[in-house]
């Protein structure tokens, strides 16, 4: 696999309201770990579409992995300005990225015209990439549910990688076991 489409919750679905929330850190570490799998096994792109959340936090950890892979970012939102709306912290953070992406094109110019757009995204993004990676509950798969339902439509064979619930429950314990305090 080539291309990866990474996607997941927004924070607001994941009753995350602040950039410092400490369970940021244990979804990244997650996220970070599978993503080395997949670069390890020849992974060259991650697709995102810039949407607040799991994408940035993935976007954060595709840049900081650059240092030691060779790994490339591509960032596709669905319209022009997806970011009008958005707090001011996490819109700088999205406009940085818009200028240090390996690539970015919007797939619709101009901004938002109605939901077709995002339909049209989820399915531009299973036709470009070889597989994707959600952070997902399928209990509670949030607006995840639509990209959800068009990868798994997709007219080839395009895997669909989970990181679940339990997947996080590891991740905070191998955090927590990696604390030289936590074995006195």
């Amino acid at each position: 696999m080539k291309i990866l489409t990474v996607s997941g919750y927004k924070p607001m679905e994941l009753n995350i309201f602040k950039e410092d929330d400490p369970r940021i850190t244990f979804i990244k570490a997650a996220i970070e770990k599978r993503l080395i799998g997949f670069i390890e096994e020849g992974l060259e792109w991650v697709l995102i579409s810039g949407q607040m959340g799991v994408e940035l936090w993935t976007a954060d950890l595709v840049l900081e992995l650059k240092e030691m892979y060779d790994i490339n970012i591509g960032v596709f939102p669905p319209f022009e300005n997806q970011d009008n709306r958005w707090p001011d912290s996490i819109k700088e953070k999205y406009q940085e990225l818009m200028m240090i992406a390996d690539f970015y094109k919007p797939i619709y110019q101009g901004d938002y015209k109605g939901p077709y757009q995002f339909k049209a995204k989820n399915m531009w993004f299973v036709d470009k990439s070889d597989g994707c990676l959600l952070l997902m509950d399928e209990e509670y798969p949030g607006s995840n549910r639509f990209f959800y339902e068009a990868a798994k439509n997709a007219n080839k064979d395009y895997p669909i990688f989970t990181i679940t619930p339990a997947d996080l429950d590891d991740a905070v314990e191998e955090i927590r076991m990696s604390d030289p305090n936590y074995w006195e």
